[in-house]
């Protein structure tokens, strides 16, 4: 009997390890723009999968059963494509969306007359299959390195780039989690200290179409990048670092690591000038 309840706990488990989630996005008729609060329901379930190891994102677009079957194809993948534009602009990797495909038109079967304009504007939309990784990637044990208070606190030259280690920013925003606030908090002593060493804050975003921006999702513009750098500006502002030090630029993603995802959400500080101490 024991042995029978593991199996079955084994067996719910191993179904919810591997459930899909869902999400549709509705559209206007003949339109493939998407509509604001079918924007803000999507960014909501991009909240709820930003910490999901995704395996695989499919994208199926669709549309009402009137115009013609080449119109309606069209339409069904432009619907797609906009869709797939919203992952990319929220720094969500292409290349686990594997499908983004329009499927054309939503036959409508047997109905009721007064019912059909509801029925068609559920018709009108794009499916999100979202299938996470399982099992679940073992977790890699990274190699220990100098942390960025102890490279700050060594020997420095001009042209040095320094990336600031531990410091998450949420998906598609430009402020960063309660835990890399600690982490900042012990890099603006240094710089506090340091008052000699001049430098440009330079912030990257990850995932965009070619060397595009990320969109801030607090603001709507497509400035992500340089949204980061300031926020750290005036943060270590705050801390007291002297303005006239520090510069900041928003990098766009001209400078991708090459590895995991998140890795390219990062700011990095460029030494610029070192002065002689008095």
């Amino acid at each position: 009997m024991k042995s029978l309840v593991i199996f079955l706990m084994l067996c719910v488990q191993l179904s919810f390890s591997q459930e899909e989630l869902k999400h549709e996005v509705y559209f206007d008729t003949d339109k493939h723009e998407i509509p604001e609060t079918e924007h803000s329901r999507l960014l909501l379930f991009l909240t709820e999968i930003e910490d999901i190891d995704i395996a695989k994102i499919s994208i199926y677009g669709f549309t009402d059963d009137r115009g013609s079957d080449n119109y309606n194809l069209v339409l069904s993948q432009n619907r797609a494509e906009s869709i797939k534009k919203v992952f990319s602009n929220n720094e969500f990797d292409e290349s686990v969306i594997t499908n983004v495909d329009g499927k054309g038109e939503i036959l409508v079967n047997v109905i009721h007359e007064e019912n059909l304009s509801k029925i068609r504007g559920l018709n009108r939309k794009v499916e999100i299959i979202v299938t996470p990784v399982y099992p679940p990637k073992p977790v890699e044990e990274k190699p220990e390195k100098p942390n960025t208070k102890d490279i700050l606190k060594g020997e420095l030259k001009e042209g040095d780039k320094i990336l600031l280690e531990n410091l998450l920013f949420r998906t598609g925003y430009s402020y960063l989690t309660k835990e890399s606030k600690l982490v900042l908090d012990g890099i603006a002593e240094v710089l506090v200290e340091r008052t000699n060493v001049y430098f440009t804050i330079e912030g990257h975003v990850c995932c965009t179409e070619g060397t595009r921006d990320a969109i801030d999702r607090k603001t709507k513009k497509r400035n992500l990048s340089m949204a980061r750098a300031k926020y750290i500006y005036d943060y270590l502002v705050k801390a007291g670092v002297k303005p006239y030090r520090m510069k900041f630029a928003g990098m766009r993603r001209k400078f991708p690591l090459g590895g995991e995802p998140e890795l390219d959400r990062r700011v990095e500080i460029l030494v610029t000038k070192i002065y002689e101490k008095k």
